[in-house]
């Protein structure tokens, strides 16, 4: 006997719907795990990280920038690889594509909720790449947890949030937009500073981009990079432990 159920669902509920339906998706999926120690890089920011890439089955702390973000995952999905961004509604398709984000590649859970751990963790079986917005300070216990499985799966994670014990901190910062005339002409493309420090590197490395340059291409400014101890957050919790 079947039972049709048209009452409106609580946002828990629906939530929890969620969660089971992204693992039964994930479930076809059956990722193979890596073997490759880096995840690729685009060539303009490659000099930020030892080799050149970002370490497999670490977690970052990021500049919450959607341009940050998508230039992070667009080596890897112009590659075929699966991206995933959690608890980031704002992020635009379109601008997606512009970094050469392969959209059939790419999982978007806008408003995870709660459940984000959940979320994440499901994705980490399939996904090799995850950006992460938890809305909220993380707890230790979960950041272990969290940590534990995407060491055994392989899979690199960007948070926003201060993260206790991760890898590194890459920030974005100093933007200027050119294209703009006195009162008159179109934004045409945006030089900005990145700036990585990690366990490995604790003297941070800073790199003046185009991102995006005037064809939407992330590329090497010409102009010098400021000072990088200037760059990074001054707040405990985004310290690379030592």
């Amino acid at each position: 006997m079947g039972i049709r159920t048209t009452a409106a669902l609580s946002p828990a509920d629906e939530r929890a719907g969620d969660i089971l339906r992204l693992r039964r998706e994930i479930g076809r999926m059956q990722r193979r795990r890596s073997d490759d120690a880096h995840l690729p890089m685009p060539a303009a920011l490659q000099d930020l990280l030892p080799q050149g890439g970002l370490q497999t089955g670490a977690v970052y702390s990021v500049s919450p920038s959607p341009s940050l973000i998508f230039a992070l995952m667009s080596a890897l999905s112009q590659r075929g690889g699966w991206c995933a961004a959690v608890g980031m509604p704002t992020l635009g398709l379109e601008a997606a594509t512009a970094f050469g984000i392969d959209l059939s590649r790419l999982i978007l859970v806008p408003e995870p909720g709660e459940r984000w751990l959940a979320v994440v963790s499901a994705l980490a079986e399939v996904v090799p790449l995850i950006a992460m917005n938890p809305g909220s300070r993380v707890r230790d216990a979960d950041a272990a947890r969290l940590a534990a499985r995407l060491r055994d799966r392989g899979c690199t994670l960007l948070t926003t949030s201060p993260w206790p014990q991760g890898e590194g901190l890459i920030t974005l910062h100093d933007p200027h937009w050119e294209g703009l005339g006195e009162g008159w002409g179109l934004l045409s493309d945006r030089t900005v500073t990145v700036t990585a420090q990690t366990r490995s590197t604790p003297v941070p490395k800073s790199l003046r981009v185009r991102l995006p340059d005037d064809l939407g291409r992330i590329d090497t400014a010409a102009e010098p990079a400021l000072d990088p101890r200037e760059a990074l957050p001054s707040h405990p919790s985004w310290a690379v432990a030592s």
